[in-house]
C-alpha cells in the first residue's frame, strides 16, 4: 500500500467538472487526488503572423501556479518580471500536445488558448493540465460545430497524460508530491487513445533505469490514460466528441 492507500497501478481520485466558468468556450476543473487545476479554452479570430493567410489556424497554452498552490506561498511570477524556466516549460509541453491532435489547417484563421491554472499542487500538475485542457478544448470545438458544419473534424485523436515513477524499486502509476520527491525515477507520458505517444519526460534521480524497467512504467501509463479517457467520455462527452475526430 502507498501513503495514500491506493495499489501500485491506481490512479489517484479523478474527478473533473465542466462548464466551470461562464465566459470560456470550454472550462473544466480537473482534480487528481489533491492537484486541482482550472483550465480554460478561449476562442478568438485571428492568428499569430506566421499562421496569417494560411486560411488555418493556431493553437497554443499558459500554465501558472497560484502563490497559495503549495506548502509555502510562491511570489507571482508577474511580479518578478518574467516567467520562470519550469513554467514556459510546461506550457510548450501543454501546447505541443494539444497540437499534436488538432488539425489546425480546418479550424480557420481562429486562435485558442489553453489557461491552465494550478489552484493547489500535490504532484502531476502538467500531466492534470494536459487532461483538462484536453477536454475542455472539446468542449470549446463542440460550441464551434454548428458554425462550422457537420463534416467539421478538428481533431485527429483523443489525448491524455500521466505520471509514473520507481519508488522504492516499484513502478508505481499517477505520483503524488511524497511521492514525486523521493522517486528514483520519474516520468511523465502523454499519449494518444491509440496508445501513441506525443511526448515522454523521464529522468533517473539516483540511479539508470533499464529498458525493461521503461517498458513497464509505459505499460502502466497506458493503464491509467485509458482509464482517464473512459472517465471523460462516461462523464463528459457522452459519444459527442466522436463527430470531430476524423
Amino acid at each position: 500500500m502507498r501513503v495514500d492507500g491506493r495499489s501500485a497501478d491506481q490512479l489517484r481520485n479523478l474527478k473533473i467538472i465542466p462548464d466551470f466558468l461562464d465566459h470560456p468556450a470550454g472550462s473544466v476543473l480537473i482534480s487528481c487526488g489533491q492537484t486541482r487545476v482550472l483550465c480554460a479554452a478561449s476562442v478568438a479570430d485571428g492568428v499569430p503572423r506566421f499562421r496569417r493567410d494560411s486560411g488555418g489556424g493556431w493553437l497554443t497554452a499558459e500554465y501558472s501556479m497560484l502563490p497559495a498552490s503549495t506548502h509555502e506561498r510562491s511570489g507571482r511570477e508577474v511580479n518578478r518580471g518574467r516567467q520562470g524556466g519550469r513554467t514556459l516549460e510546461i506550457q510548450r509541453l501543454i501546447g505541443r500536445s494539444l497540437r499534436a491532435v488538432t488539425d489546425l489547417d480546418v479550424l480557420g484563421e481562429r486562435t485558442i488558448t489553453l489557461d491552465c491554472d494550478v489552484l493547489q499542487a500535490d504532484g502531476g500538475t502538467r500531466t492534470a493540465s494536459i487532461c483538462g485542457a484536453f477536454v475542455a478544448l472539446g468542449l470549446a470545438l463542440l460550441k464551434l460545430q454548428p458554425e462550422m458544419g457537420a463534416n467539421w473534424k478538428p481533431l485527429t485523436k483523443r489525448l491524455a497524460a500521466i505520471s509514473v515513477g520507481i519508488v522504492k524499486g516499484e513502478v508505481l502509476l499517477d505520483l503524488n508530491y511524497p511521492e514525486d520527491s523521493t522517486a528514483e525515477v520519474d516520468m511523465n507520458v502523454v499519449m494518444t487513445d491509440k496508445f501513441e505517444l506525443v511526448e515522454i519526460q523521464g529522468t533517473a534521480e539516483e540511479h539508470p533505469f533499464s529498458r525493461q524497467q521503461m517498458s513497464a512504467l509505459l505499460d502502466v501509463a497506458e493503464k491509467g490514460m485509458s482509464e482517464i479517457l473512459a472517465y471523460s467520455e462516461k462523464e463528459i462527452f457522452q459519444g459527442r466528441l466522436d463527430d470531430l475526430i476524423k
